[in-house]
């Protein structure tokens, strides 16, 4: 049978509800696809797909050609992204994203040289000469996603994991949104090169049974332009009625195979792939040529447009620029959407940059495009319910939306929304239903995540604490085992202890405990307790005279302290005259009688007098003589007792000083500060005693 009799032999079927609102398809097709001049700038985001953001590989101030990567995926579900055209990176920056929140994404500003100088590309004439898998990893590396939707990476769906056998490849050709006609200039005037990428899609799913391509009835020039690129090969071009949203991707299944894709499924759930005509032309150029993803065509539409057409423009390419070189009229236009009217979504910023998704961009006037009114009361007339492709209850979907119900969302199966807006749309209450369920989904989804990581928390932990009670079982185990041991060995000992090798064991062990009570005998000889008596008496005598020496030179403030230090180190040279007459007594027995004159202060081993008793007891009462004298003084006396004092000091701090310098003594700075400090003390000492005198 030809592609044409299986054309006809194919009979398109219908979805529930939808809608038929205004096409206006007719003001951007009246003249080829065109283009713009390249902008200065070009702000290239790296979230313009589904998925994972991708990482940049480029830094500021990089020189860089046009198609060369700049940023590489993050994992599966993701894309690499490249550069629309040479320039230098400028830039890498959060930027604003066209989505309908608003948000901003880190992005790459590059500003360009004009010169369009390419990469070096690698091209491929003859694509079955290469595996599906080395094709799957061309078209990945191209950063190729899908161009219809929500920017899906083309090399994930076109190599399904679930394990069903893709049975049927679709090519998504309908563009059923108002105004949109993208895909439909597209087919007109590139069709050879979509049914080439098509055939490249076929090649890498293994060539599935059937290949439709289909296309709504408002698109006559398309359909005629795809049947004579299709003639020869196996697939079919399907023509169905139109009616919205059509171009959805389980309805457009339901419509070509008569099969409903199940609830949160995929298409490969059911053995189909589907695909974007954009897509297709997209995987083509990425085999055939090398050429990343990095430009797409782009329907500028609108009464407050001095021209409407359908550009292929750089991904990247500020809106405010395309708008300036369309005539934008800002006094006539109510707002720029991106999209279509049912779908879309009004943009904040007219710098924002255009992405692989940007499919068209809407600026009407306010009677072209009136401002909804404002929301009504929902009156349950049900007419949403009938217009739903998707068969869900939207009423009810909204009244739990508000009431923030998650678990009757997801009950009445809310994910499967397609966010068409045609209850929007058919609400005589003007309630924006769509709106409600985008953001509970939104709210949902954090919500799982915020679940997801909790369980994953609650998982360590339980995992952490398994892991620490099984370590310690283990250690326990290790201790028992420990004890056993020792147990077991001190049991073995009892057993041998009549043994003649423990009798060995046991007079051994006496030899040595011998020998060690034979060192510490001999370490108490009385000749070695005698040694170390007159080593302590030496050291004790030494220490006297150390302290008797610094009490001669010590200032009257410290000679109370010294004394009492002298006083006790006396008491021990006492102490240690007594202990040498022990020990020389047990030395020698015929050395009583010196030990006992050491004793009674008679004798001096060392050659001391007794005489340093009565020194210390005379620096102590000298002391106290000084001090009942200086109560005794009035101010003028004491000041001047004061100041004599500090000129001794003075004196003997310069005598100190000066050795030092002599002796090259390491500590001069030391001596020179705390002569400083006393002269200092000095002269304020001597100022007191003439203010003093001034005043009598």
């Amino acid at each position: 049978m030809g592609a044409r009799e299986q054309e006809r032999a194919l009979e398109p079927n219908d979805f529930p509800g939808g809608v038929h609102p205004p096409e206006n398809k007719h003001q951007s097709t009246g003249e080829p696809i065109g283009s713009v001049p390249l902008a200065e700038q070009l702000v290239v985001s790296l979230s313009q797909h589904a998925g994972t953001m991708a990482i940049p590989v480029v830094k500021l101030g990089d020189q860089v050609l046009k198609g060369q990567l700049i940023a590489e995926a993050d994992g599966l579900v993701s894309c690499n992204v490249h550069a629309p055209s040479s320039g230098t990176v400028v830039a890498i920056e959060p930027a604003p994203l066209p989505h309908p929140s608003g948000m901003e994404v880190d992005a790459i500003t590059i500003r360009t040289d004009g010169e369009e100088r390419w990469c070096e590309l690698a091209p491929c004439e003859d694509f079955r000469k290469l595996a599906p898998v080395e094709l799957l990893e061309r078209i990945r590396g191209c950063g190729i996603a899908g161009m219809g939707g929500a920017g899906f990476p083309t090399s994930v769906k076109l190599d399904p994991h679930s394990g069903t056998e893709i049975d049927t490849l679709i090519i998504n050709g309908t563009e059923c949104e108002p105004y949109i006609t993208a895909d439909d200039m597209l087919m007109r005037e590139r069709a050879q090169e979509i049914i080439a990428g098509v055939e490249i899609m076929a090649y890498i799913l293994d060539e599935p049974e059937r290949v439709l391509i289909g296309i709504e009835d408002n698109k006559p020039e398309a359909i005629e332009a795809m049947r004579s690129a299709a003639e020869g090969t196996r697939f079919d071009i399907v023509v169905f009625p139109t009616k919205y949203p059509s171009g959805g991707e389980k309805q457009l299944i339901q419509i070509l195979t008569g099969r409903e894709v199940p609830n949160q499924g995929l298409p490969a759930n059911v053995g189909i792939v589907c695909q974007n005509t954009g897509t297709a032309r997209a995987v083509y150029r990425a085999v055939r040529f090398g050429e990343p993803l990095i430009s797409r065509i782009t329907t500028v539409v609108g009464e407050a447009l001095e021209r409407n057409r359908n550009i292929e423009v750089p991904v990247g390419t500020p809106i405010s620029h395309i708008l300036k070189h369309h005539g934008a009229h800002h006094g006539l236009m109510q707002r720029v959407i991106v999209g279509g009217p049912m779908m879309g979504f009004t943009l904040r910023d007219e710098d924002t940059p255009v992405t692989k998704t940007t499919n068209c961009l809407l600026v009407p006037t306010e009677k072209e495009l009136p401002p909804p009114p404002p929301a009504q009361a929902c009156i349950r007339c049900g007419f949403c319910a009938e217009v739903c492709p998707a068969s869900l209850l939207p009423q009810q979907l909204y009244w739990y939306a508000r009431a923030d119900d998650r678990d009757k969302l997801q009950a009445y199966n809310l994910f499967d929304c397609i966010e068409c807006g045609a209850c929007s749309y058919v609400c005589p209450s003007s309630i924006p239903l769509v709106q409600y369920y985008r953001a509970a989904k939104g709210d949902i989804r954090i919500a799982e995540e915020e679940k997801e990581k909790s369980d994953r928390a609650r998982e360590r932990f339980e995992f952490r604490k398994l892991r620490l009670e099984k370590a310690e079982k283990e250690k326990e185990a290790k201790r028992r085992a420990r004890r056993e041991a020792a147990e077991l060995a001190r049991q073995q000992r009892e057993q041998q202890a009549g043994s003649p090798e423990a009798q060995a064991a046991k007079e051994e062990s006496d030899v040595v405990a011998a020998a060690l009570a034979r060192v510490k005998a001999k370490q108490s000889s009385p000749e070695q307790q005698l040694a170390r008596a007159q080593r302590t008496l030496t050291s004790a005598e030494h220490r006297v005279e150390r302290l008797q020496k610094k009490l001669d030179e010590a200032e009257e403030s410290q000679r109370d302290q010294l004394a009492a230090q002298l006083k006790e180190a006396e008491r021990r040279l006492q102490e240690a005259r007594r202990k040498l007459a022990e020990a020389q007594a047990q030395a020698t027995p015929s050395a009583a009688g010196d030990a006992a004159d050491v004793q009674s202060g008679t004798a001096a081993p060392s050659g001391e007098e007794p005489a340093q008793k009565s020194r210390a007891q005379e620096a102590i009462e000298k002391a106290k003589a000084a001090a009942a004298a200086r109560a005794e003084m009035n101010p003028a006396e004491k000041l001047a007792a004061e100041i004599e004092a500090l000129r001794a000091r003075v004196a003997k701090a310069e005598a100190r000083l000066q050795k030092a310098r002599d002796e090259d003594d390491k500590n001069v700075d030391a001596f020179a500060t705390a002569l400083e400090k006393m002269q200092m003390k000095l002269e304020e000492k001597m100022r007191q005693q003439r203010d003093q005198g001034g005043e009598r």
